[in-house]
């Protein structure tokens, strides 16, 4: 009988694609011991070996030293080094039997990508600084190249890059080169600043030294008509901003750099460019600068409390949270207040807003209310009367009836006592039409 069956199995093997499926029969195919890992016990693709002299595959023991693990699972010693290095002979015989058993349905395992190693990512620093001394423009670009190309291949060459400090060096190479003639250098700074923005991505900037020819090169890309490089110029100003108030001078002081930013929310080129934009923005505005008034100033002349309330109408949560906040910055000053009250958009979109974004928009909200609601230097009348028609003295007692943190509880607070005042001689608008919104006073 168990001749029978392997005479079946061979003819039904050597028949290959001659006989269909169903005639072959269930044929179970085991796979050797040496090639399962002895983590997940499961057919190893990508075979490397820890230092114990174990091999496992690479996804499993990645996993356990995300963990926290230094030990070697099977011989429990603890590891010389975590760098998992790839084992091509087993890797290649993997491979083999796999081709072995192609007609039994097992699929041939591709050949991996080796995931760069910290000392290939240091060699990489060396070049570039390397580079950088020398001025080699053309060397640098490449290395620079090499770098967007490997973080974008894998999450772990993202990764080994982000713990390498690749971001500080290559802030520093785009210093190097800020510094002499920005048509020169054009090209490599470009390919640097759009290696930049993919690792600020997953990298904190705190390394990355930013001096006032950085800045003036970032500002150049971001009034540049190419939308990449104007793209990659505000991701990495995101990062770097509000890192130092002391950039936010620096950035202020820039020439056009406010404009470019202004004209990213007017003209806007993508999503991730708009809500980026509106982030440096917001930390320029509410920045503990000495140039604070003058930056909320600039902006307020530039037509952007506008833009945003226009913007807040049908704004998703994130652009929403982040526009509230500017304007939050914005009525801090008194041309900003002012310009505030003058538009017919301001009170109905902030009342709108409490209770239906998130928390966070709902605190701007009420912030900005409470702040164009209290100006001790203009009479108010106007702004309560209609803000009691929007149906704000309502939605300030459910939220503190929902609760919310101090500071917001004590500004609806004081709020309701003002608006308390003139509740008995106006009626409520019922619902609010944001197309021909006029005052009523």
């Amino acid at each position: 009988m168990m001749i029978s069956t392997w005479r079946k199995r061979r003819a039904a093997r050597l028949a290959g694609k001659q006989r269909p499926e169903s005639e072959m029969g269930d044929i179970e195919v085991t796979i050797p011991n040496h090639f399962r890992c002895p983590i997940s016990l499961e057919l190893m693709k990508d075979p490397v070996t820890m230092s114990s002299g174990m091999t496992y595959d690479r996804e499993s023991i990645e996993k356990w030293i995300e963990a926290g693990n230094v030990t070697c699972p099977v011989t429990n010693k603890v590891l010389r080094s975590l760098e998992p290095i790839p084992n091509h002979t087993v890797r290649k015989m993997i491979q083999d039997w796999c081709v072995l058993n192609s007609s039994y349905g097992i699929e041939r395992i591709p050949t991996p990508r080796i995931p760069v190693s910290s000392e290939e990512a240091l060699e990489i620093h060396f070049k570039i600084k390397t580079a950088c001394k020398k001025g080699d423009r053309i060397g640098c670009q490449n290395l620079a190249a090499k770098i967007k190309a490997l973080a974008k291949e894998s999450e772990r060459n993202t990764s080994c890059l982000v713990a390498t400090g690749t971001a500080g060096v290559l802030s520093y190479a785009f210093e190097e080169f800020s510094k002499a003639s920005f048509e020169e250098n054009f090209a490599v700074l470009d390919e640097i600043l759009s290696s930049l923005a993919v690792l600020l991505l997953h990298d904190k900037a705190t390394n990355c030294p930013v001096s006032d020819a950085s800045i003036d090169a970032i500002v150049l890309f971001l009034k540049s008509e190419d939308l990449s490089a104007r793209r990659n110029a505000i991701l990495v100003l995101k990062e770097l901003v509000p890192l130092d108030y002391r950039k936010v001078e620096m950035l202020s002081e820039t020439e056009g750099a406010m404009e470019a930013l202004f004209k990213l929310i007017k003209a806007p080129i993508c999503h991730t460019a708009t809500k980026a934009s509106l982030t440096v923005i917001y930390h320029m505005v509410a920045s503990p600068s000495p140039a604070n008034a003058k930056i909320i100033d600039k902006f307020v002349d530039l037509g952007l409390v506008s833009l945003l309330l226009e913007m807040l109408v049908d704004a998703e949560r994130s652009l929403c949270e982040k526009a509230l906040g500017i304007l939050d910055g914005i009525c801090d000053s008194d041309q900003g207040r002012e310009e505030a009250y003058n538009h017919a958009l301001t009170i109905p979109v902030l009342i709108r807003k409490i209770h239906r974004v998130s928390d966070l928009a709902m605190k701007f909200s009420v912030s900005i209310l409470f702040k164009l609601c209290m100006d001790k230097k203009r009479e108010n009348g106007g702004v309560l009367v209609e803000a009691i028609q929007r149906n704000a003295f309502e939605k300030l007692l459910v939220l503190l009836q929902v609760g919310c943190d101090q500071r917001t509880k004590e500004k609806a607070t004081q709020l309701l006592r003002v608006l308390n005042v003139y509740r008995s001689r106006v009626d409520c608008i019922d619902s609010v039409d944001f197309k021909n919104v006029k005052r009523h006073f």
